[in-house]
């Protein structure tokens, strides 16, 4: 899910690409910009994020009600990418092959996680797990931004999968370090159905502390 294919490290970034990236950064990087150069940039500011975000999940010092809005999607988007794109935490204004149309991304965002919510405080049949997929799964159907989809939703599946957890649950994200075929042939399921119980039983959890040690 994470690593680069082997083919990808030298490939520069193309004249749409490279527009959007922020003037400085590309003067840091130098001539040709490749694509693995920025996928490391992105990598080493997502490492910082998510180690802030988790910390703070796991101590349970961010709402359930807080993650589950359109906003923290927003604010996360922005931290992860502010630095390196122009695009950072700015839903997408064109059309494409994947998500929703741009007009109704707005709306849509902020009503399917307030229905989550919604879901999750008055029915019982959901575990955390299920919760925290179906958020992510649900975001990735709308595809509110230009690029960093995958990254941004599924580090709000992990503050939503620590904070929704049980008194006595032990604090854990998810291993998204899946097979990449059975994984999208998941969400495509969970578009269909609504169910996220696919892909909570394909998506391990890592219980923090272990993962430390």
């Amino acid at each position: 899910m994470t690593g680069l294919d082997p083919d990808y490290g030298g490939t520069p970034l193309d004249f749409e690409e490279l527009d959007a990236l922020l003037p400085e950064v590309a003067e840091a990087i130098g001539g040709p910009v490749s694509k693995a150069a920025v996928y490391e940039l992105e990598q080493a500011y997502e490492d910082e994020v998510r180690e802030a975000f988790v910390q703070r999940a796991a101590d349970g010092d961010i709402p359930l009600e807080d993650l589950l809005s359109d906003w923290t999607l927003r604010d996360l988007h922005a931290r992860l990418y502010e630095n390196i794109w122009t695009w950072s935490g700015v839903y997408r204004q064109r059309e494409l092959s994947i998500g929703i149309d741009p007009a109704q991304i707005a709306v849509e965002l902020r009503s399917t996680l307030e229905n989550l919510l919604y879901r999750w405080q008055h029915t019982e049949d959901w575990t955390a797990a299920q919760l925290a997929i179906a958020t992510h799964a649900e975001s990735v159907r709308i595809h509110p931004f230009v690029d960093g989809n995958g990254r941004s939703t599924r580090l709000l599946a992990d503050l939503v999968l620590l904070a929704a957890r049980g008194d006595d649950d032990p604090p854990a994200v998810f291993d998204w370090d899946v097979d990449k075929l059975a994984y999208i042939a998941a969400l495509r399921r969970f578009d269909q159905v609504r169910d996220p119980s696919e892909l909570a039983d394909l998506v391990d959890l890592l219980f923090i502390d272990d993962d430390e040690d």
